[in-house]
């Protein structure tokens, strides 16, 4: 069994199972989210294991529900402009340029909190309902999660996991994809 399989197996997955989870997943109310660092190598096998967490979970009366920070990504950068317009812009403007405007599609022009805010179960039930929060490696270098999660606070309401590709730097730091500086201001807890 591969670490990450452990991790998974082990220590999130009984907590998940928990008729209620929230308590051992966060010790604030408003922010009913934890994080699961990965190294951002294994995303493939992670994708793998999410839906294997998921089928035992789902017998087990949860309701199970997958939001792609991928998926939202690409709605966002489309609400713009069609997407051979930013390969356009690319090569136009060069690459900095573009990941400074996407940024600000997923800031200002469509927000990737409402976005993934409006991928939240309806009618949550936080006795039942689950949110993984996956393919975050896609915001890579173009937004953190960290201004994702302080801005999620109070409109999640149900037990959810963000799975971070990223190395760990310290007691609650973490460096995405291993690779930008680290925030260690994180409040959610992390699942080391």
């Amino acid at each position: 069994m591969s670490d990450l399989e452990h991790r998974i197996k082990d220590d999130l997955e009984p907590i998940l199972a928990l008729e209620d989870p929230r308590e051992r997943i966060s010790v604030y109310h408003d922010m009913p989210y934890a994080i699961f660092p990965y190294d951002p190598g294994e995303e493939f096998a992670l994708r793998k294991q999410l839906t294997l967490l998921d089928t035992r979970l789902t017998q087990r009366g949860k309701r199970v529900k997958r939001v792609s920070l991928a998926a939202c990504l690409d709605e966002a950068m489309r609400s713009q402009r069609p997407m051979e317009d930013w390969f356009d812009a690319e090569r136009e403007q060069g690459t900095m340029s573009v990941i400074e405007t996407v940024h600000s599609v997923l800031s200002e022009y469509s927000p990737l909190v409402d976005l993934v805010a409006a991928r939240m179960p309806d009618d949550p039930d936080p006795l039942r309902d689950l949110v993984f929060i996956q393919r975050t490696g896609a915001l890579f270098p173009v937004y953190r999660t960290f201004s994702l999660l302080e801005q999620l606070k109070g409109r999640i309401l149900v037990p959810t996991i963000l799975f971070y590709p990223g190395a760990s730097d310290g007691a609650a730091g973490l460096r995405f994809m291993g690779v930008l500086d680290a925030e260690h201001n994180y409040r959610p807890k992390i699942f080391w």
